[in-house]
């Protein structure tokens, strides 16, 4: 199930740095009433939803951790535990939603940005420290979590997950005077 192929971590490197930038980008920008303003297809105001664009990033330290564990068991653990996560979707649904909004009232878009640059110089570091063997280590996911989530994924599948979710949701956001997109 793994790729044999070396992972492009340039490649990977470089679309952090894209993420970065453009979270910037829309941080700074973004009035008090484009940050308040909902965004397409979902409950989220625009601030809420690059809070959870930045978690995206966060939970991969998290993830990181669980494919390590799971990667030296026996795979079956990894799939009952995905099963479990799966069966768990209606509450993790509810946490997800509710996390972003009390998150914006903590931190505001300055400690966003700056929790942005720490956590993708986190993953580019720890990513250049991996092993081609531990990249290909891998674990069952509860696909019904994120549309991102394979049924089984690797440590380099993990590293490529939080700009994908990151582009995905940035489509969703209606920053500018207008509603319409800004960058």
């Amino acid at each position: 199930m793994a790729n044999a192929d070396p992972m492009d971590r340039q490649g990977v490197y470089e679309d952090y740095e894209r993420a970065r930038q453009t979270f910037h980008h829309l941080l700074d920008t973004a009035s008090q009433d484009d940050l308040a303003r909902p965004t397409r297809g979902t409950k989220w105001t625009n601030e809420q939803l690059l809070w959870h664009m930045l978690f995206g990033y966060m939970v991969v330290r998290a993830l990181l951790v669980l494919v390590r564990v799971f990667s030296r068991l026996p795979r079956r653990v990894s799939m009952v535990f995905a099963r479990v996560l799966n069966a768990a979707t209606v509450p993790f649904d509810l946490i997800n939603y509710l996390g972003p909004c009390g998150a914006v009232k903590v931190y505001g878009p300055r400690r966003m940005g700056a929790a942005f640059d720490r956590v993708t110089g986190s993953l580019q570091r720890h990513l250049a420290a991996e092993s081609e063997a531990g990249l290909a280590r891998g674990m069952h996911y509860p696909v019904r979590w994120d549309p991102f989530f394979k049924d089984f994924m690797t440590l380099a599948d993990v590293y490529r997950y939080p700009t994908q979710h990151f582009d995905f949701h940035r489509r969703q956001l209606t920053l500018g005077g207008s509603g319409e997109d800004i960058s």
